[in-house]
């Protein structure tokens, strides 16, 4: 619609407008250099409670009750869920877990297609496979969507 792309620019110029004005005054220091690591520090003596960190797509799912959700390195919208099934063998690796990334329409109607990773945990009972996949982190999910999505390029390819 014409007007909108106006709408959407006076309302970005209204919340940097008032970003700007909550500002603290300048202090006149010398540099103007931010020192982005130790502003995203706790205050010294300040513990950290690790079971508030979502590190893990276990932790992520515990803390947030849905599952994360990546933009894949072809710029599309995906979930991850783990899925589990038996090898056949007995013993420690009689079940494997592995990740499947759903991916969405861009505007969150619908699945459109999935990938999967391959085999990451391995376990003696289905339980113990997805706990063990459970305990990745998030950026390992990542990289896992990234080469799920570059394994079905390469596929598509030949």
């Amino acid at each position: 619609m014409p007007g909108d792309d106006d709408k959407a620019r006076e309302l970005f110029e209204e919340v940097e407008r008032r970003a700007f004005l909550e500002l603290p005054p300048d202090d006149d220091t010398e540099s103007d250099d931010v020192d982005v690591i130790a502003a995203l520090r706790a205050p010294a003596g300040t513990e950290v409670d690790a079971a508030e960190l979502d590190l893990t797509l276990g932790g992520y799912v515990a803390k947030h009750t849905r599952p994360p959700a990546f933009a894949g390195s072809d710029a599309q919208p995906y979930t991850v869920d783990v899925d589990v099934e038996s090898t056949g063998q007995q013993g420690a690796r009689a079940y494997s877990a592995f990740l499947v990334f759903l991916r969405w329409a861009e505007t969150g109607a619908g699945i459109m297609e999935h990938t999967e990773s391959g085999d990451l945990a391995f376990g003696a009972t289905e339980q113990e496979a997805r706990a063990r996949a459970l305990e990745l982190t998030l950026y390992e999910v990542k990289a896992e969507l990234d080469a799920a999505i570059e394994r079905k390029r390469k596929n598509l390819e030949d």
